[in-house]
């Protein structure tokens, strides 16, 4: 068994890791719940169908990256890469269509087999949100503000940058679709394999590939804002509009496009330099085409996702607020005295460590290890005295209570 590691892309987290995360996904929860937006929690595998309709047979994601099997009833299944097509397809089944507009906040594990890297891992978890129902500029500014101020109150903003971009509406995007086949098919023969399939099928994966001969002729293909109609023009011209009105800067990105189909209109990245090459940490976009791909009623709709892995590696270490208390026995009567002592702290609300065997010395340094406030040590002259000694972990001053007390000895410390 020594050589077992986990699966190549997957990681175990520890608590240090843990408490990251969930400094993470916590503080999301907290401030988007601020915007109206509700939890829910859809299944981590979906009928593989889902993806291949919504994604997109050209994505990488479909073509490349998805973990799909097929289970015993012949059902073919996938781990989901991500989580707006599993949402979507919540609001059909769930008949929810009739209940719009619908905010919700998601937080859980995702599955690619992509190359790992810095902050990029094939289990790895995600925080999100949608807004369904809404075909106003207006829900785009909201989205974007939840997302802005989630990374404010991580205190990360200032390492990020807000990238802007229209993929206007359908009529918009297969005018510049037009252009692209234009512009590539002189080309053909230097795009990569992928690059060639995605020409006819659909041009715009060209410019999101990450092969170096198909970015260097993407780099002067076709500006997708040339071929925006009024409408759309519009629409980009409000949302950055309400940006502006409320204090949220950003900078217009001509060449920002999302990696998957069922994007239009308002696209976004909040960008960092501070992870490597990988920059995205949030991104998201508008997707009013989706549902109706899934074969649903049109509806409109706009979220956003971040990786949690990558937020928690911009995050100051995190340290919880409540302090942790070490009880040390010492004798078979203090210890069953001990069990009780933790408990009655416990149902104060105390985070309490009992320290099991071991001289005082090894369970002292236990109890720095666990980062203990203080150390409670009851042997049997303490027992006898009905008194515990109360160690201060900081500064090592020891001073002694009634064990009736212990409550009120410990409040300094909270």
């Amino acid at each position: 068994m020594a050589h077992l590691k986990p699966v190549r892309g997957t990681h175990d987290l520890l608590p240090e890791d843990m408490r990251q995360h969930r400094a993470v996904i916590d503080t999301a929860r907290k401030i988007v719940r601020l915007y109206g937006f509700e939890e829910i929690a859809t299944p981590i595998f979906e009928s593989t169908e889902v993806f291949h309709r919504t994604l997109g047979d050209t994505s990488d994601v479909v073509t490349k990256e998805m973990y799909s099997f097929e289970d015993r009833n012949g059902d073919f299944l996938t781990l989901r890469p991500e989580n707006t097509a599993g949402v979507a397809r919540c609001f059909m089944s769930e008949g929810l269509a009739q209940k719009v507009p619908l905010k919700y906040f998601y937080a859980g594990p995702m599955f690619r087999r992509e190359r790992p890297q810095k902050g990029r891992l094939r289990q790895f978890h995600q925080i999100g949100i949608e807004l369904l129902g809404v075909a106003s500029p207006a829900a785009d500014v909201d989205v974007i503000a939840a997302g802005h101020r989630a990374l404010r109150s991580l205190g990360i903003i200032d390492k990020t940058v807000l990238e802007l971009n229209s993929l206007g509406d359908r009529e918009s995007r297969n005018a510049y679709r037009d252009a692209l086949i234009d512009y590539f098919t002189p080309h053909k023969n230097s795009l990569s394999d992928d690059g060639r399939a995605r020409l006819q099928r659909n041009p715009l994966r060209i410019l999101d590939s990450k092969d170096k001969a198909d970015r260097e002729l993407a780099a002067e293909a076709p500006v997708l804002s040339d071929y925006l109609n009024e409408g759309s023009r519009n629409f980009f011209r409000n949302v950055q509009d309400g940006l502006m009105r409320i204090g949220i800067d950003f900078k217009i990105n001509t060449r920002l496009v999302r990696g998957l189909d069922y994007y239009g209109q308002t696209t976004f990245e909040f960008v960092t330099d501070a992870l490597g090459a990988q920059g995205t940490v949030l991104a998201g976009g508008r997707y009013d085409g989706l549902i109706e791909l899934m074969g649903g009623a049109p509806t409109p709709g706009v979220g956003w996702a971040a990786g949690v892995e990558r937020l928690a590696m911009l995050i100051d270490k995190y340290k919880e607020d409540c302090p942790v208390f070490a009880i040390i026995p010492m004798g078979q009567k203090a210890a069953d005295r001990a069990h009780m002592l933790a408990e009655e702290l416990r149902d104060d609300g105390l985070v309490v460590d009992l320290a099991y065997a071991g001289n005082v010395s090894r369970r002292m340094k236990r109890a720095n290890r666990i980062g203990a406030s203080a150390a409670l040590i009851l042997g049997d002259e303490e027992l006898a005295r009905n008194v515990v000694q109360i160690r201060d972990m900081k500064t090592g001053h020891q001073s002694e209570t009634s064990l009736d007390a212990v409550i009120i000895g410990l409040d300094h410390f909270r």
